[in-house]
């Protein structure tokens, strides 16, 4: 019997680095997963690493940002697997650039993606956990929520209304028997982090390494963290032991 044998988990981003990681190891504790993103052939090969361990995962291609896309999604759910049990918000973009030359375009891009999509399939979740009395919301903020970083004032803005929002769910969810964290990452080994790298290189002409220890030494990180280690963390908050978790900024460096 697995830890999460009967539930099903949608894991927005899930084509990739975290959200992939989350969603492999949900379903090896026996969840049915459903993960979304705007890439199909990156869903499809998730979805491929989960069935061939014998698990049961569905690719949804949309659209966090998109309200319709996300009603649609979660309609398409319900009728292929249920009911969602835990929610993962882990897609996620950025930017690196000074405050002074951010336009509007970027703040607006990167302020729906990662604080109004989580609004989005949260409202779309929330219903059915209630009925059910169960459930488990999952938000993959970042310790620029908790800090901020700098180079990228729009992002760790996003991820600072991230963070409120998970705190605001788990005062009003808890009576529900649902809980609402937030995972803290820093910089962790995913395509985030090599963009950043190759954004350093190009404007600066530093080394590969010199912009990774740069970027790293900034975060305060001796390394990257590994993004089976968050899918660890977002495991222990899902299972029926997380009950007594709900609220939190757990930071993973």
């Amino acid at each position: 019997m697995g830890e999460l044998d009967g539930r099903v988990a949608f894991v927005t981003g899930g084509g990739r680095g975290i959200g992939r990681a989350i969603a492999r190891a949900f379903a090896a504790a026996g969840a049915a997963v459903a993960v979304t993103g705007r890439h199909r052939d990156a869903l499809e090969a998730t979805c491929s690493a989960i069935t061939a361990i014998g698990g049961i995962a569905h690719a949804l291609p949309g659209d966090v940002s998109d309200p319709a896309e996300v009603n649609a999604a979660f309609g398409l759910v319900r009728s292929l697997l249920g009911p969602v049990d835990i929610l993962v918000n882990n897609a996620g973009i950025t930017a690196s650039m000074k405050f002074a030359e951010t336009d509007d375009a970027t703040w607006e891009r990167i302020m729906r993606v990662n604080a109004t999509g989580p609004f989005y399939t949260c409202r779309a979740a929330v219903p059915d956990m209630q009925a059910r009395g169960w459930g488990r919301i999952i938000n993959i903020a970042s310790t620029a929520a908790l800090q901020g970083l700098p180079f990228s004032a729009p992002y760790s803005a996003s991820k600072h209304a991230l963070l409120g929002l998970t705190r605001s769910l788990a005062l009003e969810l808890g009576r529900y028997g649902i809980t609402a964290n937030a995972l803290c990452p820093g910089w962790v080994e995913t395509d985030m982090l090599y963009d950043s790298i190759q954004t350093i290189v190009n404007k600066t002409g530093r080394s590969p390494e010199q912009a990774r220890a740069s970027i790293l030494g900034l975060a305060g990180q001796q390394q990257a963290v590994t993004p089976e280690a968050v899918a660890e963390a977002a495991l222990h908050v899902a299972c029926s032991h997380g009950q007594a978790i709900n609220g939190q900024a757990i930071p993973i460096v």
